[in-house]
């Protein structure tokens, strides 16, 4: 599968996973706080930020009925309303160029999600080097074709989407010119739990579309990232908060600083580990092989002396005839006198 290029990082499965630290709306507002996640996420060693571009009146509509407030009562925002959930978490446009300077600055690649049309014409004015579309929108066909006809990849969560939904999607981002596209698996709730992530979809997902596949992970914790990688995963996206006691919109389920660092750390160990089909040791392993067990002598004989288990022995190590030899030794005579710690060899053994 080829690489895929995202500003000055390629992406693929040569290449360890490229980790993406999402900033929703944790910085709570404040311009500072978010400078500094940015750094933060730089300095645990993500590969880049993402942002959402987005306003309440782009998202929802400002109506107080039983539509437009979250009822659930296992979520994380019961009783808000929607249009009011998406004032607190919207990053300010005026935001995004200092948020995307200094994160290249840091080394960082920055882009963003965009949730209308006019937000992908203002984040390719500002020359991000990709489109992340967010699970919620992966049916909002038209979105997906103004942001495929601007030249750049696409990275797109399929959360809740069937699998002729994700074709939809991957169809409409193809006929619009967009050939560069990366899936992401994902569960659309928020938090996740890691029993209802099926990871296993990666290799499907890949299969039936022919495409790279990562992991947009709400669950706790780096483990279900790491399980990702081994099963194919070339991207991983995690929301990120400098701490969670101190809130944010999506504290709850988003890495704190050092937990980002080993999520990065971990991914890609899980990367490097798997390699190819292997057996027979590797190179680093020949030492090794010499503490493997071997046969001996284990007590001092006289030459014509018969082999039994009374003076020969399997110990480490691996200087002598091999363990599969020692019913073709016994009751063999010995050549010639042996010491005991002599490492039995053929040529010491009657034919």
């Amino acid at each position: 599968m080829a690489d895929i290029q995202i500003g000055n990082r390629l992406i693929g499965p040569s290449h360890r996973p490229f980790v993406i630290a999402e900033l929703s709306g944790n910085h709570q507002q404040d311009l500072n706080l978010a400078l500094a996640m940015v750094e933060a996420a730089a300095n645990a060693g993500a590969d880049a930020i993402k942002l959402q571009t987005f306003t309440a009146d782009s998202m929802t509509l400002d109506v107080d009925n039983e539509h437009f407030v979250i009822q659930e009562k296992d979520s994380l925002w019961e009783g808000e309303s929607l249009y009011g959930l998406y004032q607190k978490a919207a990053t300010p446009y005026e935001w995004h160029q200092p948020l995307f300077d200094k994160a290249n600055a840091l080394g960082m690649l920055a882009f963003s999600s965009p949730f209308d049309e006019a937000a992908v014409d203002f984040l390719d004015e500002l020359d991000v080097p990709c489109f992340k579309i967010a699970s919620f929108e992966l049916t909002d066909l038209p979105l997906i074709r103004k942001a495929a006809t601007k030249g750049k990849p696409l990275i797109m969560s399929t959360g809740m989407a069937s699998l002729s939904e994700i074709e939809e999607a991957v169809n409409t981002a193809k006929s619009a010119g967009c050939e560069n596209i990366i899936l992401l698996k994902c569960t659309s709730t928020y938090p996740a739990q890691a029993t209802n992530t099926n990871l296993v979809t990666i290799a499907h997902l890949k299969e039936a579309f022919g495409c790279q596949v990562g992991l947009s992970d709400h669950t706790a914790g780096v483990g279900v990232s790491v399980a990702a990688v081994a099963l194919g995963a070339t991207v991983i996206e995690k929301h990120f908060v400098l701490d969670r006691n101190a809130g944010g919109v999506d504290a709850a389920f988003s890495l704190e600083p050092d937990e980002l660092s080993s999520l990065v750390k971990e991914t890609t160990r899980a990367h490097q580990a798997m390699g190819q089909v292997c057996y027979g040791g590797t190179q680093a392993e020949e030492k090794s092989k010499l503490y493997r067990r071997s046969i001996y002598i284990s007590k001092d004989m006289k030459a014509g002396e018969p082999f039994s288990k009374d003076n020969i022995k399997i110990v480490r190590p691996a200087y002598g005839l091999a363990p599969k030899h020692w019913d073709d030794i016994c009751d063999k005579v010995s050549k010639c006198d042996l010491k005991k710690g002599t490492p039995l060899s053929w040529q010491f053994v009657e034919s």
